[in-house]
């Protein structure tokens, strides 16, 4: 049976935390885009928008005359270190690609969840998205925080708030499926080894 998608607008509440992975989403409202500049000089000067129930996209958009011209995901991975103090202030999701550590899937407990989109498809994305504004300009197209507006973009909750991590149980089926595969390569390896030998 193929699961519904679940419409959601910023600013985000405890409705996130129904969610499960695997769910689809279209979201919609204001959502800031930071990578790892944008998050250091944030715990340096402060965050320049209300944190509260907010979106954070993990995103080096390409703007052009006022207008996002690509806007796919950053991975993840690389704000593991960085997420704590947002979701500490009320940050209700994180959007990117590639899934996030452990410590952050901890962190989303209760809290909120990160919603994963396909890399490659910046365009897509950005027909999704209207500018709104922009914060620290000053750190370049790339590292700025960008203020957008979404209309529907389609998203699937990969971490949910109940400590559900696709991403970590596809790491944990391949780990799984490669140990297997080394075992028996290595009773192969023996067996064939055993029959030249009697040969």
């Amino acid at each position: 049976m193929t699961k519904k998608t679940v419409s959601l607008k910023t600013p985000l509440g405890h409705e996130v935390l129904a969610l499960s992975a695997g769910d689809r989403v279209e979201l919609s409202g204001i959502v800031y885009t930071a990578r790892d500049e944008a998050h250091l000089r944030m715990q340096k000067d402060g965050i320049p928008f209300d944190p509260h129930g907010a979106a954070i996209y993990h995103c080096g958009p390409v703007v052009s005359d006022n207008r996002i011209v690509a806007a796919g995901p950053t991975t993840s991975a690389r704000m593991d270190r960085l997420t704590d103090f947002l979701l500490d202030k009320g940050v209700r999701a994180l959007i990117g690609k590639g899934g996030m550590g452990e410590t952050v899937r901890d962190q989303l407990r209760g809290r909120g969840v990160y919603l994963a989109f396909t890399g490659g498809c910046a365009a897509l994305a950005a027909s999704h998205m209207t500018l709104r504004g922009v914060h620290f300009a000053d750190l370049g197209m790339a590292e700025a925080v960008w203020e957008i507006e979404l209309d529907r973009l389609p998203l699937v909750v990969a971490i949910d708030a109940k400590g559900n991590d696709l991403f970590g149980s596809i790491r944990q089926h391949a780990a799984s499926v490669f140990r297997q595969s080394s075992r028996q390569g290595s009773t192969g390896s023996r067996a064939a080894a055993g029959n030249t030998h009697k040969e």
